[in-house]
């Protein structure tokens, strides 16, 4: 199955309901984001991993009138979250569809502009995702994503304070690619992926910026077992996280953490 290790993962309760705080990261890339997709009035907008949908009811409201925008994503309570924030904000011209853009049809294709918000990253066949994204474009239509640099220019990520603690990912079958929050980091290996996947004009550009927010924007320790961690190591792995948090304590019990990422532009000019 396409994606078979996201797809259980982003249908996890326990980590479906940790999401809306690590979103105090992803919210402050939101205006880099719609500043490069620079939605219209009438365009239909793809949102690709679309999660709590956030960024689909900005969307919505910057398409209106006239406009419609998709949001997709794998995690049916996401999606259910997402229905939930549209009805309170309002949002028309907007709907959720849970499906897998590396091998599900997209709903009422073409559309004008494909958006991402930190949704592409977990593509196992990224090539052949990236395909059906420029497919499901007009000719002339646009993909925006944003996606994190390195883990090295992102210290606030668990994962390396974690290590000790967790099992080496496997070794991705053949075919397949490794996926994760840098799975993209490396911006010559994206610009190849999306040109193989027939874009063209790829431009990235890098932005650092920072954002004040608690420990469980990073770290929720109700996922140490959803990550694999034995019980018996719980309490080193706590003193690990608590360890990685003090580099980033601004007092108060807030953090200033640092972000790195990109913000991808790529448009379909085949018919």
């Amino acid at each position: 199955m396409a994606n078979e290790a996201e797809r259980r993962r982003w249908n996890d309760e326990r980590w479906v309901a940790a999401w809306p705080h690590r979103e105090r990261l992803t919210e402050t890339v939101t205006p880099y984001l719609l500043e490069a997709a620079r939605p219209r009035p009438g365009q239909r907008v793809l949102d690709i991993g679309c999660g709590g949908g956030a960024l689909a009811i900005a969307l919505a409201g910057a398409v209106a009138p006239g406009g419609e925008v998709v949001g997709v994503d794998l995690s049916a309570s996401l999606l259910d979250l997402a229905r939930s924030r549209a009805g309170e904000a309002g949002a028309s011209g907007l709907r959720f569809v849970q499906l897998d853009v590396q091998t599900d049809s997209l709903p009422e294709a073409p559309f004008d502009l494909a958006v991402s918000q930190f949704g592409v990253m977990f593509f196992d066949e990224p090539t052949a995702a990236f395909s059906a994204v420029r497919r499901a474009l007009a000719v002339g239509g646009r993909l925006v994503f944003a996606c994190w640099q390195g883990v090295e220019d992102n210290p606030w990520h668990v994962g390396t304070a974690l290590r000790p603690f967790v099992a080496a990912p496997p070794v991705p079958p053949p075919g397949k690619s490794p996926v994760g929050p840098f799975s993209l980091g490396d911006d010559e290996y994206v610009c190849e992926i999306l040109e193989a996947a027939g874009f063209s004009r790829v431009a990235a550009t890098a932005h650092r910026t920072s954002v004040r927010a608690p420990a469980s924007a990073v770290a929720d320790p109700s996922l140490l077992p959803v990550m694999g961690i034995a019980a018996q190591r719980e309490e080193e792995a706590l003193s690990a996280l608590d360890a990685h948090l003090d580099r980033f304590a601004v007092g108060d019990g807030a953090y200033e953490y640092p972000l790195a990422f990109r913000v991808y532009e790529a448009v379909n000019e085949r018919a």
